[in-house]
């Protein structure tokens, strides 16, 4: 035992430059030579980073978490703005067509407004998910295989567990993070991506219902249209077709410096409405397309062959916490008994 311990004083003091620290996997005390990046533990055989208690820059960290506090503030207020300003612009339009349709209209605006917030708030005030603790730092632990597939996280300084990725904006490790979103101020994870994807849903909807409801009080209180040299006459030439085009923009350019304050709120909010319509469209859609490909937007970007993925609107139903009995009904018995032997 004694040679053991002469031995274990030589090969220290022969490392020149060396530094202490600990192995992740049995917490031995363990020195390392400066110039090695990665070692693998002898007593265990885990693989461990050299810098372990490496963190983010505080000042870079505290600069992303300011940005993304300023998003979520920005993306609440322009929701109550569109909220307010239409139910200002729009409804004494709808209630002097009928009382009833302006009812109706206030419930759905109530239903969408509600469900659009009450998303985005636990999507972005909601934790992504963090990775289950597990209890390490004993040889027995390591030897069973319970880390398996285990890396170190040199942010956090302990086990990452697979699908598992560090987010420097938020600064920890996020169970399935698909991707952080500045707009949130959060990670998409899977704890929150229901709820993210439920935000896309309501948006999208409420976003669609505002272009159609500002469009059709815009028409209505828009002032009539002055046409100068149009004739019906040139409607049949295709020269013409320009001519035509051209006095109908300059009647509505002509027209629209007498719009009332309520009419140009209702064009701002038509226009702010189908584009970011369009936008969360594209993302909403690209959100089915992974889930459906069994990826997350971080597993698209790590690799580019999705072959081994499994695919199927099973992957959906899963999502979505679709129960057996439904995915039965809708996907037929072969897709379900493959939903339930996974």
């Amino acid at each position: 035992m004694e040679e053991m311990v002469k031995e274990e004083q030589c090969a220290v003091a022969s490392i020149p430059e060396g530094h202490e620290t600990k192995c992740w996997g049995c917490g031995l005390r363990l020195l390392l030579a400066s110039y090695a990046p990665v070692f693998k533990c002898g007593w265990c055989g885990a693989i461990t980073n050299r810098n372990p208690w490496k963190r983010e820059k505080r000042c870079s960290y505290r600069w992303i978490r300011v940005r993304d506090r300023f998003f979520v503030t920005a993306l609440l207020l322009f929701m109550l703005f569109v909220i307010c300003g239409g139910v200002w612009a729009v409804y004494p339009v709808i209630f002097s067509a009928s009382d009833f349709c302006g009812i109706f209209h206030c419930i759905i605006t109530f239903t969408l407004s509600v469900f659009t917030i009450s998303s985005f708030c636990l999507a972005a005030f909601m934790s992504p998910g963090a990775p289950t603790s597990m209890i390490w730092g004993s040889y027995p632990v390591v030897e069973k295989g319970s880390l398996e597939n285990y890396t170190f996280c040199v942010y956090c300084a302990k086990p990452k567990s697979p699908r598992t990725h560090h987010c420097r904006s938020c600064g920890m490790c996020v169970l399935g993070m698909d991707h952080h979103c500045p707009f949130i101020g959060n990670c998409v994870g899977a704890a929150n991506h229901r709820h993210f994807i439920a935000f896309l849903f309501s948006a999208v909807s409420s976003t669609m219902y505002v272009f159609m409801m500002t469009t059709y009080a815009g028409l209505n209180l828009w002032p009539p249209l002055t046409y100068g040299s149009l004739r019906p006459s040139i409607i049949f030439n295709r020269t013409a077709a320009l001519i035509v085009l051209k006095e109908i923009t300059h009647a509505l350019l002509s027209s629209a410096l007498f719009l009332s304050t309520r009419g140009l709120l209702l064009v701002y909010l038509s226009i702010a409405s189908l584009s970011v319509h369009i936008g969360l469209s594209v993302l909403l859609w690209q959100q089915l397309r992974y889930i459906y490909e069994g990826k997350t937007y971080l597993d698209q970007l790590s690799s580019s062959d999705g072959g081994n993925e499994e695919r199927g609107c099973q992957n959906l139903f899963r999502f979505f916490g679709c129960p057996y009995s439904a995915t039965r009904f809708l996907l037929g018995s072969s897709g379900a008994a493959k939903i339930h032997w996974k």
